[in-house]
């Protein structure tokens, strides 16, 4: 009777968990959504918009061929970018990770570098590379890259000495240490510099398409604020959210099958 009891009991628990959690999921966004609508009607400030003024603007703005030629292109340039950013910067961070002679050389060089701000090196890339694609590519790519870099020298030096001796001793090659000895350990910070690289490479993206550029969602958000279409400049600072909360998610379930076995190990020890 008891394990029955506590059989009927598992389902109504856990339906009462996914209650608590989707409440407290929706509930400060709609909370927030319901104060701004009440604010916006008793504001007489032109530059707040309202939530359906908002939602029409963005529906009138977005959903149609502004999709097709400025954000299609600006998410295509931001995917390159941080591809590009990965494996630089894992390439790179395990090269001086292990070798320490090459790490104390470049760290002066890698410290100057991460200090300059990304965005002062768009006219330079103007200059050399013109108002390109590639030119914006490599803007996102010069600041995202710095997260991974040194997330990944981190975790490369972080290698458990005793399990790389281990490896030698059983003459296991450079080549399979590095694949199943020395990412696996420095993966959870890779993983973790990739997560910071990802808003790097979002505000890059939009800063580098509105200092040069005829289209792309920066140049658009530019355009409306400089001719004072309030609604549809919030339309895309809306749109530029809901792309960071899409790109949160899927790096989410990313990371959750990349770092598998070591959630796992996190379980185990906490249990």
């Amino acid at each position: 009777m008891t394990a029955l009891g506590a059989g009927r009991a598992r389902p109504r628990d856990l339906g009462v968990r996914v209650a608590e959690n989707v409440l407290f999921t929706v509930g400060l966004p709609v909370l927030a959504v319901g104060l701004w609508a009440v604010w916006s009607t008793r504001s007489t400030n032109r530059f707040l918009v309202g939530p359906r003024a908002l939602l029409d603007a963005f529906r009138q703005t977005w959903i149609g061929p502004a999709f097709v030629d400025d954000v299609l292109p600006s998410l295509y340039r931001l995917l390159i970018g941080l591809f590009a950013s990965i494996l630089l910067g894992v390439a790179a961070g395990v090269v001086i990770g292990r070798l320490r002679p090459l790490r104390e050389l470049l760290e002066p060089l890698l410290e100057f570098f991460r200090a300059i701000p990304p965005p002062v090196l768009i006219p330079v890339a103007m200059l050399l590379l013109g108002i390109t694609d590639t030119m914006k590519v490599v803007v996102i790519t010069s600041g995202a890259i710095w997260p991974i870099l040194l997330n990944t020298i981190d975790g490369v030096r972080a290698t458990d000495s005793v399990m790389m001796e281990t490896a030698r001793s059983f003459r296991i090659s450079r080549w399979d240490r590095l694949w199943l000895l020395i990412l696996p350990a420095a993966s959870p910070r890779v993983m973790t510099g990739v997560r910071q690289a990802l808003s790097v490479a979002l505000i890059l993206m939009v800063i580098s398409e509105m200092f040069a550029s005829s289209a792309g969602l920066g140049y658009r958000i530019a355009y409306f604020q400089r001719n004072y279409l309030i609604a549809e400049m919030w339309s895309g600072i809306l749109l530029l959210g809901l792309i960071g909360v899409v790109l949160a998610v899927v790096f989410g379930v990313v990371e959750r099958r990349v770092l598998r076995w070591y959630h796992g190990m996190k379980e185990v020890s906490r249990g």
